[in-house]
């Protein structure tokens, strides 16, 4: 058996991580000195607040090596296989624990096999190499298949996304790619994005009604061109402009109902109040990564 595993800042609900068999390791939070596990965390209660947290930003940790040594050991001892399907290693130490983790039970138990996967992205865009990997599995296909099938996957997606402003970015020090923003903060709503597997500016605009209205024609031109497979709607904070977003505009495009779903708060927490899409089409789109989709596995 392929035993699939991610960990909770691809934000799956626990509800479909179930229903389609996926294991999901936590990362963890620490605000005012109490932890909590963000695959446990009430999300919604966690950002009813969050604007107080901006001067004081709660603090995230990865799994620990002995956490994802002892989940892989019981999947060798058990004879399974494992498909690890991690966060972009460029923005944590999440995937480089997983991957000394597996070489590790790996040197253990010789007839272990496993994959790792560098999603080269967070949340649902890096979600739907997870869900990729798990619908072929059940379409029975090998280790092997399974694994080029989310690294292509992450290839074919695109996550954009419309903070409120970037106060929370820069008083976090995780905008990245997007640190040009820096310098022009007053009264700008950019829009971010994900490329080669780091934060990235993919416009400027002046008003946050303007950053959706770019995101909607940015989507509505790669589904046109490269079809869509799958898509979800993001939020970090309310979800209710989110909801009202998704109505009124995302479901009229698709036709039909579309998930809005919060994004992990190790994530949002550092974006602040938001409105995103992560959607996976059809076919690769141009950009999005720089390097062949199979140098994102890493075998044993």
């Amino acid at each position: 058996m392929i035993r699939i595993v991610t960990d909770s800042v691809a934000s799956i609900p626990s509800d479909m991580a179930n229903e389609l068999g996926i294991e999901v390791v936590t990362l963890y939070l620490n605000r005012d000195g109490i932890e909590y596990a963000d695959a446990e965390t009430d999300i919604d209660a966690f950002y009813s607040d969050i604007y107080d947290m901006v001067d004081n930003i709660p603090t995230s940790s990865q799994p620990s090596l002995g956490a994802l040594v002892e989940l892989f050991e019981r999947i060798a001892v058990s004879g399974d296989s494992l498909l690890g399907v991690f966060m972009s290693s460029r923005m944590s130490g999440t995937f480089d624990t997983a991957l000394r983790a597996a070489r590790s039970v790996a040197a253990n138990h010789l007839d272990f096999e496993f994959r790792i996967v560098d999603s080269l992205s967070n949340s649902f865009d890096e979600a739907w190499s997870v869900v990729e990997a798990s619908l072929a599995r059940a379409a029975k296909c090998t280790l092997d298949q399974c694994a080029d099938i989310a690294a292509h996957a992450a290839s074919a997606t695109r996550f954009l996304f419309a903070p409120e402003s970037l106060t929370f970015l820069r008083a976090g020090g995780r905008i990245g790619n997007a640190a040009a923003l820096i310098g022009n903060l007053v009264k700008l709503c950019p829009v971010i994005t994900v490329h080669n597997g780091e934060s990235s500016t993919f416009a400027k605009v002046r008003t946050h009604k303007k950053a959706l209205s770019n995101i909607t024609a940015k989507f509505k031109s790669d589904i046109a061109e490269y079809g869509l497979k799958n898509v979800v709607v993001h939020y970090i904070g309310s979800s209710d402009e989110a909801r009202e977003w998704t109505h009124e505009v995302i479901e009229p495009l698709v036709g039909h109902s579309v998930k809005v779903l919060p994004v992990s708060p190790v994530i949002g927490l550092h974006v602040g109040p938001a409105v995103g899409i992560a959607y996976e089409c059809n076919h690769s789109l141009p950009g999005k990564i720089d390097v062949d989709a199979r140098s994102l596995i890493y075998a044993s």
